[in-house]
């Protein structure tokens, strides 16, 4: 059989390729050409639909508008989450918790929730009443949306022009759903949520709906929320009983119910119930010869003496509540009683200081806020002021500001060097420059001491110990290198935080947190100090002691809680050691109490923008914060100045008449004070019995029923004058950071 040639087997292949490439060719061109015909054929029947001239425009503008409208939606659904999330279908329902607070003695001192006197319906409120509230709140709430765009126009425009009044441009719905799901934080993500929440409760209520929540459930001054019962608390009488003045006077409250509360500033509340008559006329709901009578005769609140309010603490203890109640620790009971550790003494006095203070001081200082927080060393929450004026503003800086603590951040960095076992009180450590990378901390007054010990380290507030230490730490882990031993060190130093009572995140990566960069609270700050005060445990901030429900049943007592040991009692003996020389010989001098040991740390951070003194006795943990919300930078104010002062003059108070505990570790506990003139008994009683002490009172108080504690004004703040850098004298102390 003869084989064919290769070449014409060549041959034929190149044929065969020839004449693919060929049906190929032939084929594009012919789609080619069949998609060209079939586009021509499509242009021909669009052109029925082309527009020219200024129709073509509108529809240019029309589709625009479309693209960016679709665009904006989806930014807007994205940005309502946040808001929305905080809604629930049963959210209505989550407000019916009522829940009674009682003092440490047992006294009623507060309500909240929906035991808020809602009762009256409101088709039967006055007239007057709610006319003098839409026209000075929200002229066109029937008309607007949930949003007033004009309105909010026209506040901008007034304020801007200045003058006497601001006017706000928020909506009484956008207000209801502040008081319902969001706090008095000045940010924009609060106003954005503010406004979709606004909306959602547009849809969900009725105007007169969203009305009368508005109304039973804004806070009105004096300790009291609703109109109903501040018609009952400034004026003695039923709401549906007042008078036009009297209505004028209560709408004057929504905004600034401190400022305005004719107990506190009668000649403010009636110029403000003035604007709030003038405010109906022009709205057209009275006329100017209606109002002349009010104005004549204007209204006169019943004499009552100013009530000790504690409203950032109650705020705070219902949100515990809130809490405790979502997660099914009171079972399905709505109604409760709560008795609380606190102290209304003590209150009325940290009230009294920070007040003082501000007002005498502010202005040198450059400084408008300030917190502090009094905690018994178990973590009982004796004392709360979250703000200067919880009338103008609700927020609590005492639980919700986050701002740096400075030095008083070091204890932890200390106490997790002593657990170490690297160091003692009396090690010798060299006070010298150290960099970590391209930084390199610098000490107050810009020098070095040298060869020293820890105790003196702590005392004088050297910046470059606390980066040694954590550079120690992390080589005793085996760890090479400065900055990577740095770096293990700090997570060290961040687990011992945490466990002693910081929530807040601290940044590892952040070479200056062991000098005080990262964020944290006041009232984290005086659970983290209670571990020195009671023997290194835990200590985390309670309100509820003992809660009861409707039927007078203990439901809980946080006596059955677990307690967790954080810190050994070697590592607190050591701390406390070091810390009472803080007090005695550095920089909180001004918190020195006399015949009591005191050990605590003051703290300022850069360019003067916060001041800590964070202290404790045996008996008490307090926790000072001075500063502005706008974190603009005070006029050099230190920890060692207004916030050791106040410190200081809070707790003089605390300690009288009370059986001095001592500090572990140390055996000194000091004499007690004696009583001063200017100080009543702690209470009626106690000055009866004449030897009994708060404790024996608090024991008494279960068997004899109510005790109202009373307190009288004690000592000012002192003299002050400029608070001056390193060791310099000022107010007759020595001011250091």
């Amino acid at each position: 059989m003869r084989l064919p040639n290769a070449t014409s087997l060549t041959t034929r292949f190149k044929r065969a390729a020839l004449a693919f490439d060929a049906w190929v060719n032939a084929g594009l061109y012919d789609s080619g050409r069949s998609a060209g015909e079939t586009y021509e054929r499509f242009q021909e029947r669009m052109n029925v639909f082309a527009v020219r001239g200024w129709k073509r425009g509108v529809l240019d503008l029309t589709s625009e508008a479309m693209t960016l409208g679709t665009g904006g939606a989806v930014l807007m659904l994205a940005l309502a989450q946040s808001a929305f999330n905080q809604t629930s279908d049963n959210w209505l329902k989550t407000q019916d918790l009522a829940v009674t607070f009682l003092d440490r003695y047992g006294a009623e001192v507060g309500r909240r929730g929906i035991k808020h006197d809602d009762s009256l319906k409101l088709d039967d409120f006055p007239d007057i009443m709610i006319k003098a509230l839409v026209s000075t709140e929200d002229r066109r709430f029937y008309e607007h949306w949930g949003i007033d765009p004009i309105g909010t126009a026209r506040a901008l425009v007034s304020n801007s022009r200045g003058g006497g009044n601001t006017q706000g441009g928020s909506s009484i719905t956008q207000q209801l759903a502040k008081n319902l799901f969001l706090t008095n934080e000045r940010s924009l993500e609060r106003k954005i949520n503010e406004a979709f929440l606004a909306l959602w409760l547009e849809s969900h209520l009725t105007k007169n709906e969203i009305l009368k929540l508005y109304l039973d459930r804004a806070y009105m001054g004096g300790g009291t929320f609703g109109a109903v019962a501040a018609a009952d608390y400034y004026f003695g009488k039923p709401l549906k009983d007042i008078s036009l003045a009297e209505a004028a006077m209560l709408a004057g409250l929504f905004k600034a119910p401190t400022k305005y509360a004719p107990h506190v500033n009668l000649p403010a509340a009636r110029a403000r119930a003035v604007d709030v008559l003038h405010n109906m006329v022009e709205a057209g709901f009275v006329t100017e010869g209606q109002i002349q009578t009010a104005l004549r005769n204007p209204a006169t609140p019943v004499t009552r003496t100013r009530d000790i309010t504690a409203d950032y603490y109650l705020d705070w203890a219902f949100g515990e509540i809130k809490g405790m109640a979502d997660a099914g620790r009171f079972r399905s009971d709505r109604v409760l009683t709560v008795k609380t550790p606190l102290d209304l003494t003590i209150q009325k006095r940290a009230d009294e200081v920070v007040q003082n203070t501000l007002r005498r001081y502010g202005d040198q200082y450059d400084v408008d806020e300030a917190a502090m927080v009094i905690l018994d060393p178990d973590g009982a929450l004796r004392a709360m002021v979250g703000g200067a004026d919880y009338g103008e503003s609700q927020f609590n800086r005492a639980t919700d500001a986050l701002r740096q603590p400075g030095s008083s951040f070091k204890p932890y960095v200390y106490a997790a060097g002593l657990a170490s076992g690297l160091y003692r009180p009396d090690t010798r450590v060299v006070d010298r420059p150290v960099c970590l990378g391209d930084w390199c901390p610098q000490n107050y007054g810009r020098s070095f001491s040298g060869p020293t010990n820890l105790t003196v380290a702590v005392a004088k507030s050297i910046n470059t110990i606390p980066i040694q230490i954590s550079i120690a730490i992390g080589k005793g882990m085996g760890i090479k290198g400065d900055f990577a031993a740095a770096t293990a060190g700090r997570v060290k130093i961040v687990e011992t935080a945490h466990r002693m009572g910081i929530t807040t995140p601290l940044p590892t990566n952040s070479v200056s947190l062991p000098i005080g960069s990262a964020e944290v609270n006041v009232i984290d700050q005086a659970a983290a100090y209670a571990v020195f005060a009671n023997g290194g445990r835990k200590a985390k901030p309670y309100a509820a002691m003992e809660v009861k429900n409707s039927s007078g049943e203990v439901i809980y007592r946080h006596a059955d809680e677990a307690v967790e040991q954080v810190l050994s009692t070697q590592v607190v003996a050591d701390m406390n050691y070091m810390l009472t020389k803080v007090v005695e010989e550095g920089t909180g001098k001004r918190a020195q109490l006399e015949g009591i040991k005191v050990a605590g740390k003051s703290g300022t951070t850069n360019a003067y923008r916060d001041a800590w003194f964070v202290a404790y006795t045996g008996n008490y943990v307090g926790s000072v914060w001075f500063g502005n919300d706008d974190h603009t930078s005070t006029n050099k104010m230190t920890g060692g100045s207004l916030p050791a002062m106040a410190w200081h003059d809070v707790m003089e108070i605390a300690h009288q008449g009370i059986e001095l505990k001592p500090m572990p570790g140390l055996k000194e506990v000091g004499r007690a004070v004696a009583q001063t003139p200017t100080a009543a008994p702690i209470n009626p009683a106690a000055s009866a019995a004449g030897k009994l002490s708060r404790r024996s009172f608090e024991v008494i108080g279960g068997v004899n029923g109510l005790f109202r504690t009373v307190e009288a004004s004690g000592a000012s703040p002192r003299a002050a004058g400029n608070v001056a850098d390193g060791t310099r004298p000022a107010f007759g102390r020595i001011a250091t950071p």
